[in-house]
């Protein structure tokens, strides 16, 4: 396992572009997030890069991973602690020679344990499944169960799950293996990030 993916809790997705990132994005770790990752689908490369280096100074304060979505050079560049992959970002072994042997690099699994394997077998560092509920983010997204969280537990790697997740739905999946919870609207949408960060944390202390 990645020694910076220990701390099992909240992996925290933004949903740019807005105003106040950096202020949602500080309330998500102050309210307890583990993981932070950058998501930003426009064509802004110099906004992007900007926020992208101030939000990895921001982790760095918190003591907290930074992970960019999608975008292996935005990742360099910024100089994030790595790159979430999807099964259109190209290869692990194409983003790990561009930012090297210590990045973190996690992959989109989605409802499949064969896909999981070959990543696992890839180097992944972390494998994400979903969408286990509806996800206002992705409404199309495939749906996957939370036995799939349980199957992939022999692979040794940590488990995310993604979509529609809310502290409510939550529980049994945390109870299937999840090592992280990753939000998006149910914390960069909340009216007070900080407190629904703090609603996702609290399932991992109980």
């Amino acid at each position: 396992m990645h020694p910076r993916l220990t701390r099992r809790g909240l992996y925290a997705i933004s949903d740019g572009p807005r105003p106040d990132l950096l202020a949602a994005a500080e309330a998500a770790l102050r309210g307890g997030a583990v993981l932070l990752q950058y998501r930003d689908k426009t064509g802004d490369a110099a906004r992007r890069a900007r926020e992208a280096r101030a939000l990895k100074e921001l982790c760095a304060r918190f003591e907290v991973p930074f992970i960019v979505n999608d975008d292996v050079e935005l990742a360099r560049v910024s100089g994030a602690d790595g790159v979430h992959l999807g099964e259109s970002d190209g290869d692990i072994a194409s983003a790990r020679a561009r930012l090297g042997a210590d990045a973190i690099i996690g992959a989109s699994c989605y409802d499949s344990i064969a896909r999981a394997r070959q990543m696992a077998a890839a180097g992944a560092d972390y494998l994400a499944f979903g969408a286990f509920f509806p996800s206002p983010t992705k409404p199309n997204a495939r749906r996957a169960a939370p036995n799939l969280l349980r199957e992939a537990k022999p692979l040794g790697l940590p488990r995310v799950a993604i979509g529609g997740i809310t502290p409510d739905n939550a529980p049994p999946l945390v109870e299937a293996g999840a090592d992280f919870l990753a939000a998006i609207s149910g914390v960069f949408a909340q009216a007070d990030p900080e407190a629904a960060a703090r609603r996702y944390a609290a399932l991992y202390k109980s």
